[in-house]
């Protein structure tokens, strides 16, 4: 079976790895690859979904329904950012990709993928299904943007937010807010007034929309700037997660829209 899915048009072409994840490990536009490409760390290039949760979850643990229950920790003493970035995906249709959430995850549930690439942008819709028990989750997206591209100056971010999640030394929530003047190079945000937007000065610029309020902003590589649309912030299980039933699935949407620069 073809696990690679190839979507194109005049302007933008994206290619999306199913067995790799179900990330996006390329995304052209105007003839500029804008993702950052494979390296040794799977976790470190393309843009992939994070389900069914996103960043760290405490020492692997959560309660739900008057139960404890563990998940293997990955890397370091957390879990982090799910299980389906880390397992093949299979075509289920056109543009659209699914996976189980297994294996590790307690819960019988499984995700989708749909992709829709328009004449000035791309769409991606996750989904978090149940089919006969509901669970807690959370989910994102975890794109890998260059900071230089082939031509043009270096990426500049234009990113407005009211309230930064506060992180502890293990980068989880005390569950305080901050001003985001005193942002650490990876952090969570609420309170956009507008959508996030990048530009590479003389290249393009690239706006990035949600049906969420969670931004991550993970700008701490030389090479890479992560800007990354959440349903909630990490340890969402122990905090607040959404509740996925069957019927009722959790959806989160990236919607990229890219104009070229005169």
């Amino acid at each position: 079976m073809n696990d690679t899915l190839v979507l194109a048009d005049a302007a933008g072409r994206v290619r999306i790895a199913a067995a790799r994840g179900g990330r996006i490990a390329s995304l052209r536009v105007y003839g500029e690859e804008l993702l950052v490409g494979p390296c040794g760390d799977p976790l470190a290039g393309g843009s992939y979904p994070l389900a069914p949760w996103a960043g760290r979850l405490r020492h692997g643990r959560f309660r739900f329904d008057g139960r404890e229950y563990r998940l293997p920790c990955n890397p370091g003493p957390h879990a982090i950012h799910g299980t389906v970035s880390g397992q093949p995906w299979q075509r289920v249709g056109d543009a659209t990709l699914g996976t189980e959430l297994a294996p590790g995850w307690p819960f019988d549930g499984f995700a989708l993928q749909r992709f829709v690439l328009r004449e000035d942008g791309l769409d991606v819709r996750l989904e978090l299904h149940a089919r006969t028990q509901s669970y807690p989750a959370s989910a994102g997206f975890h794109p890998w943007f260059r900071r230089r591209l082939r031509r043009g100056g270096p990426l500049a971010l234009d990113f407005a937010a009211t309230q930064r999640v506060v992180l502890d030394a293990e980068g989880l929530p005390t569950g305080a807010l901050a001003p985001p003047g005193t942002a650490t190079g990876d952090d969570c945000f609420v309170g956009l007034p507008g959508d996030p937007c990048l530009r590479w000065p003389g290249v393009l610029t690239l706006r990035l929309g949600s049906n969420h309020a969670h931004w991550v902003v993970y700008a701490r590589p030389a090479h890479a700037l992560c800007v990354e649309p959440w349903t909630a912030p990490p340890d969402a299980l122990n905090g607040t997660p959404a509740l996925v039933r069957p019927g009722d699935p959790l959806v989160l949407e990236m919607r990229l829209d890219w104009e070229r620069e005169p």
